[in-house]
């Protein structure tokens, strides 16, 4: 497998409260990414992050050699996201600097039983292969909700002043149950996480382009994390590739 991450605060915001992780294990054949972008002030919204993103990965990272097939993936990930959820509600109630703070929060486990994607927010996975580019994950945000009624056209979405609203996130309630998606990739597939510092900017034929030109997974992070710099980068960006290889 091949594993890369960029973060970047972008040309705009003075902090950065995107916050990605990622473990791998190739003898195991197991990867675990996870991509949290935090709302709240300056400290609120980061600790908010940070705090979902590494109990995230300790959950997931004590539970890895329990996992059988994909409904085991699929069940502790649901369980590590409400991990995450319910610590950094707790610290949102015991501290009025942290109060109303959250985050979004997509992740992606890759085993030899397939793949598991986990959201909560507008933070996005797309699965990707050399000939078309799938977003799998559902924006939970106040533009989407738009679109499934007929309100405005994703076109129209992508300026509207809305776009950054989100309508669910992690720690802003005492128990939020992420979506979950079951995948199976092919050798030589993509997963790319990112948050919305990236899809904001970049569109999604714009992203298989550049996945297209046959470099390395670290090289396609950088390109596209360099596209959204060079656009004014209004929000913070973060993106992270996963790329599958035949199970030896």
């Amino acid at each position: 497998m091949e594993l890369w991450g960029i973060t970047d605060s972008g040309k705009v915001r003075q902090y950065n409260q995107d916050v990605f992780r990622i473990f791998s294990d190739d003898d195991k054949n197991v990867a675990v990414i996870v991509v949290c972008d935090g709302m709240g002030g300056a400290n609120a919204g980061n600790i908010a992050s940070e705090v979902a993103a590494e109990e995230f990965m300790r959950y997931i990272c004590t539970c890895l050699d329990d996992i059988k097939d994909q409904t085991d993936i699929a069940e502790i990930m649901k369980n590590a996201v409400l991990s995450a959820n319910r610590i950094v509600f707790e610290k949102s109630l015991y501290n009025d600097d942290l109060a109303g703070m959250g985050t979004t929060m997509t992740a992606a486990v890759s085993t030899r039983h397939g793949e598991v994607a986990a959201n909560i927010g507008d933070s996005r996975l797309y699965h990707i292969t050399r000939d078309a580019i799938t977003q799998i994950t559902k924006d939970h945000s106040v533009i989407e909700e738009m679109i499934d009624r007929g309100e405005i056209t994703r076109s129209e979405a992508r300026r509207h002043p809305s776009k950054n609203l989100i309508t669910r996130a992690v720690g802003t309630s005492i128990y939020e149950p992420p979506d979950i998606f079951l995948l199976n990739l092919n050798s030589g597939d993509f997963m790319l996480l990112c948050s919305d510092g990236l899809s904001n900017v970049i569109l999604d034929s714009e992203i298989l382009k550049e996945f297209r030109k046959n470099r390395t997974v670290q090289e396609t992070c950088k390109a596209l994390v360099d596209i959204a710099l060079s656009r004014g980068a209004p929000d913070n960006v973060t993106a992270v590739i996963f790329m599958k290889q035949e199970v030896r």
